[in-house]
């Protein structure tokens, strides 16, 4: 198709290293924006004098409006040229940073939170779209290595950085620190940024987009409550089951237009459809441990909040390292293997951590850490891009969207479910121990996800076409023999 080689065309002629210092630049303070307030809510909530059930809206309204967003960025690119929509994403991401930077009340805040994540939810897919049209099949495991790198070191750092900051500077630090990246990289994607995504001018369906705010924010918005006040509470169980109703709806409605917002029809390439998931697994056991260690460390074993972030470094540092590494791996050997050894290492470690006491060192926690986050590098990257790399050009937006979104969604509910057993498994009258006993129950939990993740990895056939030639990909991707690579 002509469209498809432009876009060939604009990759060859794009100079890629500028290119994806602008896309991992803002990738990178988007995630750690995401994870940077955690720490820093008790402070937070003494200065503006905030109960804790207030201040927690900080993290939740930002991970609700990102995952709204996201479902709806494959209709946006398909709207607008790469320039306008990332350019505009990162405007909002630095007005909304501002006015938390600057905010004197708590609602203003919260409005900043929101028009930051309103940017933010654009970013990450926009991303992955855009390495997926400058690379060639490949080279896009190396490609996305980068991208994992950020995924990885973001999250992680962000406690980390968090608790160091708090401890010497007021709260607002935290937006000050990430004011001049998000400009810098405004600036760099103005000169340097091309287009490269198509524009196929999609009907915008009102009710489409309703039902997706209501569907997927109500389940991202029940399982994150769930986490924190349990499963019984009215607020869960109402935005659970609206939720719900309304996504079922949405993907009804979704299969009947000619142009969704939101394309389903990705899950017809098997492939696509079995990374996806193993991605989910993978997902749940990385940011559920990134959500109970400090809980642990803080709450039960006397570490500070800087030192249960510390305690996570050792692993992001490993996973930021490999996850280049292991791309590279992926674009010469494939996925399964990759796959097989990543989840054999997390299921390990993971049940490394079902034995844990009121005396286990900070040492052991950093280092079985370290290694999970070794297996889940293995792992996460190289079955995104297997997965992607089945779609046919045009569905890959929606096959980015849809992989983003259903990361959120798997977040939520893993941290949701983890925290929820590691509650309710707690024996408070056997002191310290007992309460540790709820944390050991939790990655047992954990441990069997990463099990069923093994189990599907040896499902993996082969991880990209045969053919690297653009118009025989396009060939066997409409007659869905890919399906089976």
């Amino acid at each position: 198709m002509v469209n498809n080689n432009n876009q060939a065309q604009s990759g060859e002629t794009v100079n890629k290293i500028p290119l994806m210092l602008v896309l991992i630049s803002g990738a990178f303070a988007a995630i750690l924006n995401q994870t940077l307030l955690a720490t820093a809510l008790p402070h937070i909530m003494a200065d503006l004098n905030l109960e804790a059930n207030t201040a927690q809206w900080l993290t939740s309204i930002f991970m609700l409006v990102n995952g709204i967003m996201i479902p709806i960025t494959a209709f946006l690119i398909g709207r607008f040229t790469t320039r306008a929509l990332f350019l505009t994403a990162m405007g909002l991401f630095a007005v909304g940073t501002l006015i938390c930077a600057i905010a004197p009340t708590f609602s203003l805040l919260m409005v900043g939170r929101i028009i930051q994540a309103s940017g933010a939810g654009i970013i990450m897919p926009l991303m992955q779209t855009i390495l997926f049209l400058i690379f060639p099949v490949e080279k896009r495991g190396t490609a996305m290595g980068m991208f994992g790198l950020v995924i990885a070191f973001a999250p992680a750092i962000g406690p980390t950085l968090s608790g160091w900051l708090v401890e010497q500077f007021p709260w607002r630090s935290l937006f000050y620190v990430i004011l001049p990246i998000v400009i810098i990289d405004f600036i760099l994607a103005y000169i340097l940024l091309k287009n490269v995504t198509e524009r196929t001018f999609p009907k915008l369906d009102i009710l489409s987009i309703i039902l997706s705010s209501l569907g997927f924010g109500g389940l991202l918005y029940g399982f994150s409550s769930a986490g924190s006040s349990g499963w019984s509470g009215q607020e869960v169980i109402i935005s659970m089951v609206v939720g719900a109703l309304a996504l079922t709806w949405f993907i009804l409605r979704q299969t009947k237009l000619k142009q969704p917002i939101l394309e389903f029809r990705v899950f017809k390439y098997k492939m696509f459809t079995l990374t996806t998931a193993l991605g989910m697994v993978v997902f749940i056991a990385m940011i559920g441990a990134a959500t109970v260690l400090p809980l642990l460390m803080q709450n039960m074993l006397g570490f500070t909040a800087f030192e249960s972030g510390l305690a996570l470094l050792p692993g992001a540092l490993l996973m930021g390292v490999m996850n280049p590494v292991t791309g590279r791996v992926f674009d010469k050997f494939g996925a399964k293997w990759l796959a097989i050894i990543g989840l054999a290492i997390l299921t390990i470690t993971t049940f490394m951590f079902t034995n844990l006491t009121a005396q286990t060192t900070f040492t052991y926690i950093a280092v079985v850490n370290a290694v999970r986050m070794l297996g889940v590098a293995m792992v996460m990257m190289p079955v995104t891009t297997a997965g992607l790399n089945q779609l046919p050009q045009r569905l890959i937006p929606h096959g980015t969207a849809m992989n983003n979104t259903m990361r959120q969604v798997s977040g939520a509910v893993g941290t949701a479910l983890l925290v929820t057993v590691m509650v309710n498994n707690t024996l408070p009258e056997q002191g310290v121990n007992g309460l540790v006993h709820g944390v050991n129950i939790s990655f047992i939990v954990a441990g069997i996800t990463s099990i069923i993740g093994l189990v599907l990895s040896f499902f993996i056939k082969r991880s990209r076409p045969e053919e690297d030639d653009p118009d025989q990909i396009k060939s066997k991707a409409n007659n869905r023999t890919v399906t089976e690579s």
